[in-house]
């Protein structure tokens, strides 16, 4: 492997001991910092009384055990108490979420993933309006998403399309964009390609999975097919970026936090900014490897990751539909160089939302978190995006 070549490489960028992640982790749960956002410091404690090593399974049957107390109470109440019964599911939702964090790469893990959709779906029954589960055939499998649209439109509503990143899901992306219906815009949330329940891996023509949901998306009339944006995180701001170009007659705009572009996917990167990195709660890298497919080892991270930058594909400077871009001068996963090299090119304007003092995503603890990004930037730049065209 290539780490081997590096012989201080290992010691000067090791992940986190168990230890380690167990003390970070539960100061992440008490600033409200991801990826415990939402998460009781309480339970987080209680899960890990019982983990003593980085065994996978371990880590699951842990988090698991602790969601499941909180899944059962759930469904006893659900007649008698629906507002507990909800606030169980999301409780239990987030633990087994975290119960597969950063990605289901064991039996148990999966297992808690599993758990987690059955979860959150369950907290969705309570939705209004409903959320629903849309099947779009492709290449022999299915795309799974996310749709919620607003109440009591008049005619045809603009809507996003939401894509997750290396280790958020869908369901996550669709908590939060349940904040947009009250402005008369709908969203469709899916898993990004080699994550959560997406059909195929990451490669240099993945994207093609999402413009099959924009074909899908132009065949609902209840959803104004001229008025659809995107909004990816992290990886699905990758997705983001390179529909902007791709699909830019389709695309209204674009927003994209901590787009990786080019520097992102080159080796030395890779080596001395990825593996081991501690703004990463641990395990970047390996889940970096299991969005592609045949990727077992960093010689061959290094090999297949330069392919994917927008530069080597030839796409970063051709038109493209507008974008806000975000990102913290201060990240180290995905270097803000590749946020400048972005806004240089394409031949419209972009809007940056820069954060001196913010890591990825921009976010920096009690200042700026997520919600706060969240709320006051990407959806207010959203819902003027897809405003109608003014009459002539």
């Amino acid at each position: 492997m290539v780490l081997l070549s590096v012989p201080c490489f290992a010691q000067q960028r090791a992940e986190r001991t168990i230890d380690e992640i167990k003390i970070e982790a539960i100061h992440r749960a008490e600033v409200g910092q991801y990826p415990l956002i939402g998460l009781d410091p309480g339970d987080v404690k209680e899960a890990f009384a019982s983990i003593h090593t980085r065994d996978k399974d371990e880590w699951a049957a842990a988090f698991m055990g602790v969601a499941d107390r909180y899944m059962n109470e759930a469904k006893s109440l659900e007649k008698t108490d629906p507002t507990k019964a909800n606030a169980d599911y999301i409780r239990a939702w987030r633990l087994y979420s975290f119960g597969r964090w950063p990605i289901p790469a064991s039996p148990g893990k999966q297992r808690s993933y599993e758990k987690a959709i059955e979860a959150f779906r369950a907290h969705a029954r309570f939705w209004d309006p409903p959320l629903e589960i849309v099947r779009i055939p492709f290449e022999g499998k299915e795309i799974i998403g996310y749709l919620r649209l607003p109440k009591n439109s008049n005619g045809p509503v603009p809507l996003v399309l939401a894509v997750n990143g290396l280790d958020s899901r869908k369901e996550d992306l669709s908590e939060s964009f349940s904040a947009i219906l009250p402005f008369g815009i709908g969203f469709l949330a899916v898993d990004g390609p080699g994550t959560g329940q997406s059909p195929i891996k990451v490669s240099e023509n993945a994207e093609r999975m999402l413009s099959r949901v924009l074909d899908y998306i132009a065949t609902r009339p209840e959803i104004d097919k001229n008025r659809v944006a995107m909004h990816g995180v992290s990886w699905g701001a990758y997705w983001a970026t390179k529909m902007a170009i791709v699909e830019r007659a389709r695309l209204k705009g674009a927003s994209a936090q901590s787009p990786p572009t080019d520097t992102f996917f080159q080796k030395d990167f890779l080596m001395n900014s990825l593996i081991g990195n501690r703004e990463y709660l641990f395990d970047q890298v390996p889940a970096l490897m299991a969005i592609f497919d045949n990727v077992k080892t960093v010689d061959e991270m290094a090999e297949v990751l330069p392919k994917m930058s927008l530069v080597k594909q030839g796409l970063l400077g051709k038109p493209m539909a507008p974008m806000l871009i975000l990102a913290g001068v201060l990240d180290t996963q995905v270097p803000i160089s590749d946020i400048y090299l972005l806004l240089d090119k394409g031949d419209v304007p972009k809007t940056a939302w820069i954060n001196p003092q913010g890591g990825h995503l921009g976010r920096e603890v009690k200042v700026w978190p997520d919600p706060r990004i969240f709320k006051e930037v990407i959806i207010p730049w959203l819902v003027r995006t897809l405003e109608p065209e003014p009459a002539n």
